[in-house]
């Protein structure tokens, strides 16, 4: 049945490439999960006024954070290319596309983060320190709690772009979806490869964001 509408499309090759998809994915958004909620919590900690003030600190993070997230992916994945290879000892494959993926997501994830955190109203903060909480304790206790909701919200959205960067990154042979549907695809002229790989990344993003809306509703209790 599906042969015959999809005559060209090899479905162990494309299951083998979805899965090459997940891995890119789910080990790029939990290392970004963890660099970005470090990196925005130094943004909110440091900036004038909160609790870690530190105007060199900030301004360094910030700086990392601006740039990062400004360069676009596809460049970012060649300027990477040296760091990579010596990091993982190839520039093709899944696990090569990893430095570039969590390099271009932490930053954009951070910045989220920091908004996140600059929406839970002070008041609170302020009162935990006049009760003598610790600033981990403030962080543990205050900070994440209050803001999770904006968290996983945050997330959601960096995984469905991590999502887009693992295709962007099959175009320089780092595997997976996107280098199934340019390399068979598109190169080749299989419009039902390219057609496939296309709905098997839109169905991903539709799961993530799915499951990014019940845990953020589960959780908000305003």
């Amino acid at each position: 049945m599906l042969k015959a509408y999809f005559p060209n499309v090899d479905w162990n090759i494309m299951w083998e490439a979805t899965q090459q998809t997940l891995f890119m994915s789910s080990i790029s958004v939990g290392i970004t999960l963890v660099l970005g909620l470090i990196l925005g919590m130094l943004l909110f900690l440091t900036a004038q006024g909160n609790l870690l003030q530190n105007k060199p600190i900030y301004a360094l993070v910030s700086v990392f954070v601006n740039v990062f997230r400004s360069i676009p992916f596809i460049i970012l994945i060649v300027l990477l290319i040296p760091f990579t290879d010596f990091l993982i000892g190839t520039m093709i494959g899944d696990a090569a596309a990893l430095p570039a993926l969590i390099i271009g997501a932490a930053p954009f994830y951070a910045r989220m983060v920091e908004i996140a955190l600059r929406e839970i109203d002070k008041g609170v903060i302020e009162a935990s320190e006049a009760m003598g909480a610790s600033t981990l304790q403030i962080i543990l206790k205050v900070l994440i709690p209050e803001s999770l909701p904006a968290l996983i919200s945050g997330i959601t959205v960096t995984s469905i772009a991590i999502v887009g960067y693992t295709a962007m990154a099959g175009f320089v042979g780092a595997g997976g979806l996107g280098n199934l549907a340019y390399m068979e695809g598109f190169q080749r002229s299989k419009d039902d490869v390219t057609f496939v790989a296309t709905v098997i990344v839109l169905i991903l993003v539709f799961v993530i964001q799915f499951i990014g809306n019940s845990i953020t509703n589960k959780i908000d209790k305003r």
